[in-house]
């Protein structure tokens, strides 16, 4: 608990009225996961644009070894890798593309959901009560919010 109002969380990071210890802990473990998945969206991202890159390069490759005298090798590489699909009728922002309509967008949204419903909008409240748990009350660097930031902000701001 904050030790005084100067000094507590800001509003947007305070449990609402009646909502329960493990209504913050499912909704932290929710947002947990959710985090998760955006690393695995970064990665699958990552995955596209070096394929992407591979495939570019392999531009490069074609030409070195056309100029090499090596018109036969070119012609496989330029057959049998260069723009193939990654997986069956696939490249990589098809499968970005499905992930984040089959997955993404439909798990953000259940979490934004449940956020609202279950805490009014709030969010991060399970990592904002640990921060206060673990503050040292009057340390500089135990701070509850930034410098500047109103405990109570006006409505809409």
């Amino acid at each position: 608990m904050p030790t005084s109002d100067a000094d507590g969380p800001d509003r947007a990071h305070e449990r609402p009225e009646g909502v329960s210890d493990a209504t913050v802990e499912a909704l932290g473990s929710l947002s947990k996961a959710l985090e998760t998945v955006e690393r695995a969206r970064g990665h699958l991202y990552g995955f596209h644009q070096l394929t992407g890159t591979a495939d570019l390069e392999l531009d490069r490759a074609v030409r070195l070894l056309r100029e090499a005298g090596q018109a036969a090798w070119a012609d496989r590489v330029e057959e049998e890798v260069l723009g193939r699909n990654v997986i069956p009728g696939h490249w990589t922002f098809q499968i970005v593309e499905a992930y984040n309509r089959t997955y993404y967008e439909p798990f953000r949204s259940l979490e934004r959901q449940a956020r609202e419903t279950l805490a009014a909008g709030r969010d991060h409240l399970y990592e904002a009560e640990m921060k206060e748990a673990r503050r040292t009350a009057g340390h500089p660097d135990h701070t509850a919010r930034p410098p500047g930031t109103p405990r109570n902000p006006r409505p809409g701001a």
